[in-house]
């Protein structure tokens, strides 16, 4: 009998529901998909067939020394790509990073034209800056419970207006004193661009090896599954756009080292380009689904065009236009791209009649 109202009292489970903590399991246990594999490919493609498109139209477009240059203007954006990969990744949005950029490099001008600061402490404050900015961030999103959306918004308003103010509305002129850094290289690459792909190679490494970057996928795809299972999201959640802000910081130092000046109308526009870079690369705007490697692509890809169509001749009105209608483009296959695959995977798991 005791065993009978046990069963009795038992909650019943339907047939192929599962709970929180089966969700975080199944998250936990993906490993890399042949899917992301697949993902990269096609953007190695896209990325070759440019690459040979435009170096059928311009003689120069293929040589070593426009390759370089190519490469040598990307670490900046990579960066910020690299932080709104993470954020979107757990469902959010940062939108406040290019103007986060512009005061953190308003702050290393500051310190070393006016106040004298070595480049070790200046570049520190700056970094400090972006950290700070990204840590307020976090604290309103996840205390509050309010959109990212909104609340990035304002803080790109904000960081703005700090960086005007800091700077008096004038670009800070530096010199050599940090120049230095960008003319660093090595095989023809800048020490910004190396120190970049080192960090691409060390986000990929979290987000798809450890156990934080698991859980912060498995936020972006089901919060209340993680929540019930346990897991801080408001944690995961808090240290990635402490990380956003840090990364916007650090791109703001290599955008000064290669302008060897700190303009506080430096950086509008960079979240878009940022966002434009992830979504190319497949990361899911609604969370749950990113790729840092695939990231990588979309910012190379994004770069290339941008240089090719300038050494073709094209005019800057007709370059943004064709940019913009590439990333709606890839916004358009990819939705088709998660389609078929949901279909695909719903045929396989089907019971066979």
């Amino acid at each position: 009998m005791r065993h009978g109202r046990a069963a009795m009292r038992a909650p019943q489970v339907r047939s192929g529901a599962m709970g929180p903590r089966e969700h975080l399991r199944r998250v936990r246990g993906a490993a890399p998909s042949e899917k992301r594999m697949r993902e990269g490919l096609s953007l190695v493609i896209v990325l070759a067939l440019l690459s040979v498109g435009f170096g059928m139209m311009s003689d120069s477009f293929l040589s070593s020394a426009s390759v370089s240059i190519i490469a040598n203007q990307l670490p900046t954006a990579l960066t910020l790509a690299v932080a709104m990969t993470f954020v979107l990744v757990v469902g959010e949005i940062d939108l406040s990073i290019g103007s986060v950029l512009a005061l953190s490099q308003a702050v290393i001008g500051v310190t070393m034209v006016q106040l004298g600061w070595s480049w070790p402490l200046a570049v520190g404050a700056g970094l400090m800056t972006g950290l700070l900015a990204g840590l307020v961030n976090g604290l309103i999103v996840v205390g509050w419970s309010l959109p990212s959306f909104i609340v990035t918004l304002g803080m790109m308003e904000a960081a703005r207006g700090g960086a005007y103010l800091v700077t008096g509305s004038r670009t800070q002129y530096i010199g050599p004193d940090i120049e230095w850094i960008a003319d660093a290289s090595w095989l023809g690459l800048s020490a910004p661009f190396i120190c970049a792909v080192l960090l691409v190679v060390a986000a990929q490494t979290v987000l798809s090896r450890t156990v934080f970057g698991r859980y912060a996928t498995a936020t972006g795809t089901n919060q209340e599954a993680v929540r019930l299972a346990g897991i801080d999201t408001t944690r995961i959640k808090l240290t990635i756009f402490a990380m956003s802000g840090l990364l916007a910081g650090l791109a703001g130092v290599m955008q000064v080292s290669r302008l060897a000046s700190a303009d506080p109308n430096t950086g509008t526009g960079f979240e878009l380009n940022a966002i434009a870079a992830a979504v190319i690369g497949g990361t899911r705007l609604m969370g749950g689904k990113g790729s840092v490697i695939n990231t990588f692509l979309g910012v190379v890809i994004i770069g290339v065009l941008a240089s090719g169509l300038t050494q073709i001749g094209v005019q800057d009105p007709t370059k943004r236009l064709i940019t913009g209608c590439v990333i709606v483009l890839a916004v358009i296959a990819d939705f088709y791209r998660e389609r078929w695959t949901t279909r695909r995977s719903i045929a396989r798991t089907a019971p066979s009649s």
